[in-house]
């Protein structure tokens, strides 16, 4: 990324991004929590994308590049916490479960934090938003950045056509790499097989279909799901809610 902006003091705001607007590269010498109370949000960084609906947020660390953007009408709530606070003891990005009790707790903490920027009212809050983050499981739902450029370009097909329905095999043949070769560097580069990776591809296109209002069906037959109950039991395990709630959570 360049010309990357320092902004030393992580905000605690709430901020209304418009689909498809991005806030560029930057870093903070805080920690930061983020949090779409509406639309999706995606994160980048140098090492991948994170994603997240209403029920996850990310935890960005102090230093990280990163980079921001909209899915649908976004409600950014962002929350600093000073170098200090690592209740997970996190160093890299990290995508959290948010329960009913965590959203609204984040809510209210961001809602407007100029009125009250101290005072025990406040202190209380914190401590139970902390205390509740330590109860939060991570997630798995990253879209990690391939380096070699033989998994660049078999990634990049599936990029352009999340339901290309080629086999690690028929895109290994089309970027001249073996299959054993492409299966080794999925797992040494990206962490998980090419299978988990491609439902990973497909969630992500996904929730940004859903976020432009897209219809279900579409959706499961954009994205490559052999039925629209498939893609909806999927969305389900990966998120807590159906796709068809997606719009209307808040």
């Amino acid at each position: 990324m360049s010309n990357i902006r320092h902004t030393p003091a992580a905000p605690t705001h709430t901020l209304a991004l418009a689909a498809g607007e991005r806030i560029d590269a930057h870093r903070h010498d805080n920690h930061q929590i983020v949090y779409a109370g509406s639309g999706v949000l995606a994160v980048t960084t140098d090492a991948g994308t994170w994603f997240a609906p209403g029920t996850r947020a990310i935890w960005v660390p102090a230093g990280t590049v990163h980079a921001h953007r909209a899915h649908g009408h976004l409600d950014l709530h962002t929350l600093g916490l000073p170098v200090g606070d690592n209740p997970l003891r996190l160093d890299a990005p990290t995508v959290l479960a948010v329960s009913p009790l965590l959203r609204e707790l984040i809510l209210a903490y961001t809602r407007d934090p100029t009125d009250s920027d101290s005072g025990p009212e406040r202190d209380r809050l914190r401590a139970v938003l902390l205390d509740q983050l330590c109860a939060s499981p991570q997630q798995p739902v990253q879209l990690p950045s391939p380096a070699d450029p033989r998994l660049a370009a078999a990634c990049a097909l599936l990029h352009h056509n999340p339901a290309d329905p080629r086999t690690l095999a028929e895109l290994g043949a089309h970027t001249h790499t073996g299959e054993r070769t492409l299966s080794r560097l999925f797992r040494s580069e990206l962490g998980m097989t090419f299978p988990q990776w491609r439902t990973q591809l497909r969630l992500y296109h996904a929730l940004k279909m859903l976020a432009d209002d897209s219809p279900v069906t579409a959706v499961a037959h954009r994205c490559g799901w052999s039925s629209t109950s498939a893609f909806i039991d999927v969305f389900r395990r990966a998120y807590g809610y159906t796709p068809g709630t997606h719009n209307r959570r808040g």
